[in-house]
């Protein structure tokens, strides 16, 4: 029987419920086990994919071309295995499908209302992923905090599920504040007790405890938190904070989350390996050189709209034992009077994707700065179709060059809707998920990936315009990469420079630990160079 751990947040959001899980997703996929993880969120959105990155961090694709929450990308990242649509879901869509059905007369008349129609959807949802995945561990994240109106459905759906399968086969997770007052130099228990009440007063009673925390603490705070949330003192788990995320599975290692996770699960785990795991945190620990690499985007206020593509270049970093610091530079601020200030000590500009008019000529502005001066530069969906359009205007010399998002009538359409995809519409309809790049020969992108295939996901709406692809080529633009079936261009190159290569699609969402993304490994490595 597939086993079920549920992670709850309790006080504050943001103390790394996610993180939690995917450092035991780690333990128990490296004591043998095969684990699939999801998160239900209790905003109303259908997913991620219209909210704006500053209200929510980066929407984060998967192979099958699911919108999702930032999470799924450390669920990804962590435990080495691609997820899917059915790893996120929010309250918007569970609430969606249900009116569907009412709509449709597939409850036969009856009264819809929250228990059982939208908690059987919940349920449903969840069942679904230990059917697809064929896990024996399916770890459920529940965003949030208990004690929020949005997130109690999904609550007494976990209830329901502990109550059908028993606590044998369903396990509860808690992660909650331990706060430290400096004032009175004292740790506090009172926000985890009044959370855990908060899950009691609903039904569920937390197995075990991660308490998160400034500092360490003793054994006689384990034992109040034991005493007073009725739960053993082995339970508790002390887990501070962390110079780095990835050190938190050895944390919770060593407060054996896995052995007391496969003793109540009834879970038979092999010796747990994380030998490549501690490599992973060596080169952490010992990547103290700084490779500075300038990003140029629209959404630099919160750093989490671009967390895979920092992920990306760390990872990348650690493969050379250095240390990548980045420069955010605003593309809504970018000019060709203050490029040259803003740039001229670059030694790698890397322009992410993003939508819309906003920045668009700050991010142009950074691409012409590269390929002029020779810089080592990444371009990312949007970061390949501005390096385009600087080519257009500044080296074909069609000054009115751009692309028909921003200018439906521009009379140099660079990069144009794809066909068949809708302008009105803006959720869902995107080229999502997982393509197959064909990779020419003897080009950058072939030595990179050290293959004639390249197999990454998509999330965009414009493509490359065909009609410009002899001209492009005629003055030293290589197409490195295209999508066969219907001729799209996939990655650019420019062979003039050291390093100038862009893609359509998202890298960054196959980079892992030990295993950087090839574009990302080769412009850290370009970048190096520099140095």
């Amino acid at each position: 029987m597939v086993k079920h751990i549920f992670i709850t947040g309790g006080v504050v959001s943001g103390l790394g419920k996610g993180i939690t899980g995917s450092s035991l997703g780690v333990l128990l996929k490296n004591s043998g086990l095969k684990i699939f993880m999801q998160k239900f969120d209790p905003y109303l959105n259908i997913d991620p994919g219209t909210i704006n990155p500053i209200e929510h961090g980066e929407v984060y694709v998967t192979d099958d071309g699911g919108e999702t929450d930032l999470d799924l990308g450390h669920y990804e990242r962590f435990i080495d295995v691609n997820l899917s649509k059915i790893s996120s879901t929010s309250a918007g869509r569970i609430y969606y499908e249900a009116l569907e059905k009412e709509r449709n007369g597939k409850y036969e008349g009856k009264t819809v209302q929250v228990i059982p129609h939208i908690t059987n959807e919940i349920k449903q949802r969840i069942y679904a992923a230990e059917i697809e995945s064929k896990a024996d561990v399916v770890i459920t994240e529940i965003g949030g905090t208990v004690g929020d109106i949005e997130s109690q459905p999904f609550l007494e759906a976990l209830r329901q599920i502990r109550m059908e399968n028993g606590k044998e086969n369903v396990m509860f997770i808690h992660v909650a504040l331990l706060p430290y007052l400096k004032v009175s130099g004292e740790f506090k228990t009172k926000p985890i007790q009044h959370s855990v009440k908060e899950l009691l007063n609903l039904g569920i009673q937390p197995d075990v405890i991660v308490a998160r925390s400034e500092l360490e603490f003793d054994k006689k705070l384990k034992d109040k938190i034991s005493l007073l949330c009725s739960i053993p003192v082995e339970n508790v788990i002390a887990c501070p904070d962390s110079d780095s995320i990835y050190k938190v599975p050895l944390v919770v290692e060593e407060g054996n989350l896995h052995k007391i996770t496969a003793k109540q699960l009834g879970l038979k785990l092999k010796t747990t390996n994380l030998k490549d795991w501690k490599k992973f945190v060596n080169n952490i620990e010992n990547s103290k050189e700084v490779l500075t690499i300038h990003i140029v985007g629209k959404y630099v206020e919160l750093s989490d709209a671009y967390l895979s593509v920092m992920e990306s270049l760390k990872f990348s970093g650690y493969e050379i034992s250095k240390k990548i610091k980045f420069n955010w530079i605003n593309a809504r601020t970018l000019t060709a009077e203050n490029t040259q200030d803003e740039l001229k000590d670059a030694k790698g500009i890397l322009v992410p994707g993003g939508f819309g008019e906003e920045g668009i000529e700050g991010k142009i502005l950074a691409a012409k700065f590269a390929r002029e001066n020779n810089i080592p530069y990444l371009g990312i969906c949007l970061g390949m179709q501005v390096a385009c359009i600087d080519f257009a205007r500044n080296v074909l010399k069609l000054k009115e060059a751009n692309t028909t998002e921003i200018n439906p009538n521009t009379k140099y359409p660079i990069i144009d809707i794809l066909k068949g995809k809708n302008r009105e519409n803006i959720g869902g309809t995107l080229r999502l998920g997982r393509y197959l790049t064909s990779l020419k020969e003897n080009t950058l992108a072939q030595k990179l990936y050290k293959s004639n295939e390249a197999v990454e996901r998509h999330r965009h709406r414009y493509e490359f315009n065909n009609v410009f692809r002899s001209d492009f080529e005629k003055n030293g633009m290589v197409f490195s990469g295209l999508y066969l079936e219907k001729d799209l261009v996939e990655i650019i190159e420019y062979p003039k420079n050291d390093f100038f290569i862009a893609a359509q699609y998202h890298p960054e969402f196959t980079s892992r630990p030990n295993k950087p993304n090839p574009l990302f490994m080769g412009f850290v490595n370009a970048v190096n160079k520099k140095y």
